[in-house]
Protein backbone atom coordinates (compact mmCIF):
# COMPACT_ATOMS: atom_id res chain seq x y z
CA UNK A 1 0.00 0.00 0.00
CA UNK A 2 1.02 3.44 -0.79
CA UNK A 3 1.01 5.27 2.09
CA UNK A 4 1.97 8.60 3.30
CA UNK A 5 4.29 8.37 5.94
CA UNK A 6 4.75 12.09 6.89
CA UNK A 7 1.49 14.85 6.72
CA UNK A 8 1.97 18.05 7.38
CA UNK A 9 2.24 18.68 10.68
CA UNK A 10 -0.88 21.12 10.76
CA UNK A 11 -3.15 18.39 8.93
CA UNK A 12 -1.73 15.65 11.25
CA UNK A 13 -2.86 17.49 14.25
CA UNK A 14 -6.10 18.75 12.80
CA UNK A 15 -7.19 14.97 10.74
CA UNK A 16 -6.46 12.89 13.92
CA UNK A 17 -7.36 14.69 16.79
CA UNK A 18 -10.79 16.70 15.37
CA UNK A 19 -11.52 14.24 12.59
CA UNK A 20 -14.89 16.10 12.30
CA UNK A 21 -14.03 19.14 11.15
CA UNK A 22 -14.23 19.65 8.00
CA UNK A 23 -11.00 21.34 6.49
CA UNK A 24 -11.25 22.21 2.77
CA UNK A 25 -15.26 21.16 1.64
CA UNK A 26 -13.83 21.74 -2.44
CA UNK A 27 -16.89 23.59 -4.08
CA UNK A 28 -16.32 22.42 -7.27
CA UNK A 29 -16.40 18.65 -5.99
CA UNK A 30 -19.00 19.13 -3.82
CA UNK A 31 -20.89 21.25 -6.71
CA UNK A 32 -20.16 18.01 -9.06
CA UNK A 33 -21.37 15.11 -6.45
CA UNK A 34 -24.87 17.11 -5.47
CA UNK A 35 -25.57 17.53 -9.17
CA UNK A 36 -24.89 13.74 -10.07
CA UNK A 37 -27.41 12.86 -7.21
CA UNK A 38 -29.92 15.77 -7.86
CA UNK A 39 -33.39 14.28 -8.78
CA UNK A 40 -32.53 11.15 -7.66
CA UNK A 41 -35.38 8.98 -6.07
CA UNK A 42 -33.03 8.06 -2.91
CA UNK A 43 -30.80 9.53 0.32
CA UNK A 44 -27.97 9.98 -1.20
CA UNK A 45 -24.96 10.77 1.75
CA UNK A 46 -21.44 10.82 1.08
CA UNK A 47 -17.97 11.64 2.57
CA UNK A 48 -14.40 11.62 0.97
CA UNK A 49 -11.18 12.71 2.64
CA UNK A 50 -7.88 13.10 0.76
CA UNK A 51 -5.51 12.00 3.38
CA UNK A 52 -2.64 14.22 2.61
CA UNK A 53 -4.00 17.42 2.68
CA UNK A 54 -6.71 16.37 5.13
CA UNK A 55 -9.37 18.05 3.15
CA UNK A 56 -12.64 16.67 3.98
CA UNK A 57 -15.78 16.91 1.76
CA UNK A 58 -19.36 15.96 3.10
CA UNK A 59 -22.77 15.87 1.20
CA UNK A 60 -26.22 15.17 3.20
CA UNK A 61 -24.05 14.20 5.97
CA UNK A 62 -26.60 14.86 8.66
CA UNK A 63 -28.83 11.35 8.29
CA UNK A 64 -27.00 8.04 10.35
CA UNK A 65 -28.05 5.81 7.28
CA UNK A 66 -28.54 2.15 6.99
CA UNK A 67 -25.33 0.41 7.22
CA UNK A 68 -26.13 -3.42 5.63
CA UNK A 69 -22.60 -5.46 5.19
CA UNK A 70 -20.55 -2.41 5.98
CA UNK A 71 -20.61 -3.37 9.92
CA UNK A 72 -19.02 -6.08 8.95
CA UNK A 73 -15.68 -3.84 8.35
CA UNK A 74 -15.94 -2.25 11.86
CA UNK A 75 -16.71 -6.03 13.59
CA UNK A 76 -12.88 -7.11 11.93
CA UNK A 77 -11.74 -4.46 13.44
CA UNK A 78 -12.77 -5.04 16.67
CA UNK A 79 -11.92 -8.91 16.44
CA UNK A 80 -8.49 -8.42 15.12
CA UNK A 81 -8.33 -5.82 18.31
CA UNK A 82 -8.82 -8.96 20.14
CA UNK A 83 -5.94 -10.81 18.32
CA UNK A 84 -3.92 -7.91 18.81
CA UNK A 85 -4.48 -8.15 22.34
CA UNK A 86 -3.58 -11.58 22.91
CA UNK A 87 -6.49 -12.74 23.60
CA UNK A 88 -7.70 -14.70 20.31
CA UNK A 89 -5.18 -16.18 17.16
CA UNK A 90 -6.02 -15.73 13.50
CA UNK A 91 -4.89 -19.31 13.48
CA UNK A 92 -7.40 -20.88 16.34
CA UNK A 93 -10.00 -22.68 15.87
CA UNK A 94 -13.76 -22.09 15.86
CA UNK A 95 -16.48 -24.79 16.03
CA UNK A 96 -19.25 -24.28 13.43
CA UNK A 97 -22.27 -26.66 14.06
CA UNK A 98 -24.88 -27.02 11.49
CA UNK A 99 -27.13 -24.91 13.29
CA UNK A 100 -24.41 -21.75 12.84
CA UNK A 101 -25.17 -21.78 9.31
CA UNK A 102 -29.02 -20.16 8.62
CA UNK A 103 -30.43 -20.98 5.12
CA UNK A 104 -32.14 -18.23 3.57
CA UNK A 105 -29.19 -15.73 3.75
CA UNK A 106 -25.77 -15.24 1.87
CA UNK A 107 -23.10 -17.15 3.37
CA UNK A 108 -20.74 -18.96 0.77
CA UNK A 109 -19.16 -20.52 4.28
CA UNK A 110 -22.49 -22.64 4.08
CA UNK A 111 -22.25 -23.37 0.50
CA UNK A 112 -18.52 -24.67 1.41
CA UNK A 113 -19.54 -26.69 4.83
CA UNK A 114 -23.59 -27.35 4.43
CA UNK A 115 -23.35 -30.16 6.98
CA UNK A 116 -21.75 -28.02 9.63
CA UNK A 117 -19.57 -29.73 12.29
CA UNK A 118 -16.59 -28.44 11.42
CA UNK A 119 -13.26 -26.74 12.81
CA UNK A 120 -13.05 -23.32 11.07
CA UNK A 121 -9.83 -20.97 11.55
CA UNK A 122 -10.73 -17.38 12.70
CA UNK A 123 -8.27 -16.33 9.88
CA UNK A 124 -11.10 -18.01 7.10
CA UNK A 125 -14.08 -16.97 9.38
CA UNK A 126 -13.11 -12.89 8.73
CA UNK A 127 -11.90 -13.87 5.15
CA UNK A 128 -15.46 -15.43 4.60
CA UNK A 129 -17.03 -12.12 6.34
CA UNK A 130 -15.79 -9.36 4.98
CA UNK A 131 -13.96 -11.18 1.79
CA UNK A 132 -17.22 -12.58 0.72
CA UNK A 133 -20.02 -10.60 3.08
CA UNK A 134 -21.05 -14.05 4.55
CA UNK A 135 -23.87 -13.22 6.80
CA UNK A 136 -23.65 -16.29 8.95
CA UNK A 137 -19.52 -15.60 9.57
CA UNK A 138 -20.56 -12.22 10.77
CA UNK A 139 -22.90 -13.53 13.35
CA UNK A 140 -20.65 -16.25 14.54
CA UNK A 141 -17.98 -13.42 14.75
CA UNK A 142 -20.88 -11.26 16.47
CA UNK A 143 -21.41 -14.09 19.00
CA UNK A 144 -17.18 -14.36 19.58
CA UNK A 145 -17.24 -10.89 20.62
CA UNK A 146 -20.60 -11.42 22.92
CA UNK A 147 -22.44 -9.67 20.82
CA UNK A 148 -23.23 -6.21 18.25
CA UNK A 149 -23.06 -4.03 21.21
CA UNK A 150 -19.09 -5.30 21.88
CA UNK A 151 -18.65 -3.64 18.10
CA UNK A 152 -20.34 -0.48 19.29
CA UNK A 153 -18.29 -0.23 22.43
CA UNK A 154 -15.51 -0.55 20.28
CA UNK A 155 -16.08 1.54 17.85
CA UNK A 156 -17.03 4.53 20.70
CA UNK A 157 -13.64 3.86 22.18
CA UNK A 158 -12.45 4.93 18.91
CA UNK A 159 -14.11 8.32 19.85
CA UNK A 160 -16.80 7.85 16.96
CA UNK A 161 -19.90 8.64 18.27
CA UNK A 162 -22.41 8.52 15.13
CA UNK A 163 -22.25 4.59 13.94
CA UNK A 164 -24.58 2.53 15.98
CA UNK A 165 -23.94 -1.21 15.85
CA UNK A 166 -27.24 -3.12 17.40
CA UNK A 167 -28.03 -5.85 15.56
CA UNK A 168 -26.85 -9.17 14.26
CA UNK A 169 -27.52 -10.70 10.53
CA UNK A 170 -29.90 -12.52 12.07
CA UNK A 171 -32.25 -10.10 13.65
CA UNK A 172 -31.82 -7.83 10.36
CA UNK A 173 -33.26 -10.89 7.99
CA UNK A 174 -36.18 -10.94 10.68
CA UNK A 175 -37.54 -7.45 10.58
CA UNK A 176 -37.02 -4.87 8.14
CA UNK A 177 -36.94 -2.53 10.22
CA UNK A 178 -33.80 -3.50 12.25
CA UNK A 179 -31.54 -2.98 9.75
CA UNK A 180 -31.97 0.99 10.11
CA UNK A 181 -30.35 0.52 13.57
CA UNK A 182 -27.30 -0.45 12.26
CA UNK A 183 -26.43 2.61 10.81
CA UNK A 184 -24.29 5.87 10.39
CA UNK A 185 -23.40 9.41 9.18
CA UNK A 186 -20.74 9.52 6.14
CA UNK A 187 -17.98 11.50 8.35
CA UNK A 188 -18.24 8.88 11.07
CA UNK A 189 -17.41 5.73 8.75
CA UNK A 190 -14.77 8.21 6.91
CA UNK A 191 -13.16 8.35 10.27
CA UNK A 192 -12.89 4.93 10.97
CA UNK A 193 -11.50 4.15 7.55
CA UNK A 194 -9.32 6.70 8.28
CA UNK A 195 -7.67 5.75 11.42
CA UNK A 196 -7.93 2.49 10.29
CA UNK A 197 -5.21 3.69 7.07
CA UNK A 198 -3.03 5.20 9.55
CA UNK A 199 -1.96 2.29 10.99
CA UNK A 200 -2.66 3.54 13.91
CA UNK A 201 -5.88 0.82 16.07
CA UNK A 202 -4.32 -2.82 14.73
CA UNK A 203 -0.86 -3.92 14.55
CA UNK A 204 0.76 -4.34 11.13
CA UNK A 205 0.65 -8.16 10.67
CA UNK A 206 -3.27 -7.87 11.08
CA UNK A 207 -3.16 -4.28 9.33
CA UNK A 208 -1.88 -6.34 6.29
CA UNK A 209 -4.31 -9.30 6.59
CA UNK A 210 -7.61 -7.16 6.42
CA UNK A 211 -6.08 -5.02 3.92
CA UNK A 212 -5.15 -8.09 1.73
CA UNK A 213 -8.72 -9.23 2.24
CA UNK A 214 -10.78 -6.03 1.75
CA UNK A 215 -8.70 -5.32 -1.76
CA UNK A 216 -9.95 -8.67 -3.14
CA UNK A 217 -11.83 -7.62 -6.25
CA UNK A 218 -15.48 -9.85 -5.60
CA UNK A 219 -17.82 -7.59 -4.96
CA UNK A 220 -19.09 -4.43 -5.88
CA UNK A 221 -17.31 -4.22 -8.88
CA UNK A 222 -19.77 -1.33 -9.93
CA UNK A 223 -19.73 0.40 -7.07
CA UNK A 224 -16.05 2.41 -6.27
CA UNK A 225 -14.44 0.26 -8.38
CA UNK A 226 -17.02 0.88 -11.21
CA UNK A 227 -15.16 3.08 -13.87
CA UNK A 228 -11.89 3.26 -12.00
CA UNK A 229 -8.41 2.44 -13.93
CA UNK A 230 -7.86 -1.51 -13.50
CA UNK A 231 -4.44 -0.56 -11.78
CA UNK A 232 -6.32 1.61 -8.97
CA UNK A 233 -5.94 -0.28 -5.18
CA UNK A 234 -9.67 -0.18 -3.42
CA UNK A 235 -10.10 -1.79 0.02
CA UNK A 236 -13.25 -1.26 0.58
CA UNK A 237 -16.26 -2.71 2.08
CA UNK A 238 -20.09 -3.12 0.50
CA UNK A 239 -23.44 -3.47 2.04
CA UNK A 240 -26.63 -4.48 0.62
CA UNK A 241 -30.41 -4.55 1.32
CA UNK A 242 -32.17 -5.79 -1.44
CA UNK A 243 -35.69 -4.53 -2.22
CA UNK A 244 -38.72 -5.07 -0.27
CA UNK A 245 -42.11 -5.63 -1.67
CA UNK A 246 -42.56 -2.26 -2.40
CA UNK A 247 -39.20 -1.66 -4.20
CA UNK A 248 -37.59 0.08 -1.79
CA UNK A 249 -34.21 -0.32 -1.61
CA UNK A 250 -33.21 0.37 1.91
CA UNK A 251 -29.15 0.14 1.16
CA UNK A 252 -26.89 0.39 -1.43
CA UNK A 253 -23.57 1.10 -0.14
CA UNK A 254 -19.97 1.19 -0.40
CA UNK A 255 -17.06 2.57 1.34
CA UNK A 256 -13.55 2.22 1.03
CA UNK A 257 -9.62 3.52 0.87
CA UNK A 258 -8.57 4.48 -2.81
CA UNK A 259 -5.05 4.50 -3.11
CA UNK A 260 -4.02 5.63 -7.35
CA UNK A 261 -1.01 5.10 -9.17
CA UNK A 262 -0.97 9.33 -9.97
CA UNK A 263 -2.81 11.20 -7.08
CA UNK A 264 -3.82 11.59 -3.36
CA UNK A 265 -4.70 8.60 -2.03
CA UNK A 266 -8.32 9.15 -0.43
CA UNK A 267 -11.13 7.02 1.69
CA UNK A 268 -14.66 7.67 0.43
CA UNK A 269 -18.32 6.52 1.84
CA UNK A 270 -21.01 6.80 -0.30
CA UNK A 271 -24.40 5.51 1.10
CA UNK A 272 -27.48 5.26 -1.19
CA UNK A 273 -30.96 4.88 0.99
CA UNK A 274 -34.60 4.26 0.72
CA UNK A 275 -34.07 4.32 -2.77
CA UNK A 276 -37.11 3.53 -5.61
CA UNK A 277 -34.35 2.95 -8.06
CA UNK A 278 -33.15 -0.24 -9.16
CA UNK A 279 -29.54 -1.54 -7.96
CA UNK A 280 -27.55 -0.79 -11.12
CA UNK A 281 -28.53 2.73 -11.12
CA UNK A 282 -27.84 3.17 -7.37
CA UNK A 283 -24.43 1.64 -8.05
CA UNK A 284 -23.51 3.81 -11.32
CA UNK A 285 -24.70 6.35 -8.51
CA UNK A 286 -21.53 5.49 -6.48
CA UNK A 287 -19.19 4.65 -9.38
CA UNK A 288 -19.87 8.16 -11.22
CA UNK A 289 -18.88 10.10 -7.60
CA UNK A 290 -15.85 7.83 -7.32
CA UNK A 291 -14.21 8.59 -11.22
CA UNK A 292 -14.95 12.42 -9.72
CA UNK A 293 -12.75 12.00 -6.75
CA UNK A 294 -10.11 9.91 -8.56
CA UNK A 295 -10.11 12.96 -11.09
CA UNK A 296 -9.68 15.25 -8.30
CA UNK A 297 -7.51 13.47 -6.45
CA UNK A 298 -4.79 13.90 -9.49
CA UNK A 299 -5.05 17.88 -9.11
Amino acid sequence: MKKTICYLAWACVVAFTIPSLIIGQDGNLKRQIESVIEGENAKIGVAIQFFESGEIITVNDENCYPMQSVYKFPLALAVLHEVDSGNYSLEQKLHVTKEDLLPNTWSPLRDKYPGGNVDVSLRELISYTVGQSDNNGCDILFRLLGGPNKVDEYVKNLGIEKIHIVATEEEMHADWEVQYKNCSTPSAMLQVLQQFYQGNILSESSYKFLWGVMTERRFGLRRIMGVLPEDVTVAHKTGTSGSNEFGLAAATNDVGIVVPTEGKDFAIVVYVSDSKENEIVSEKIISEIAKLTFDYSKN
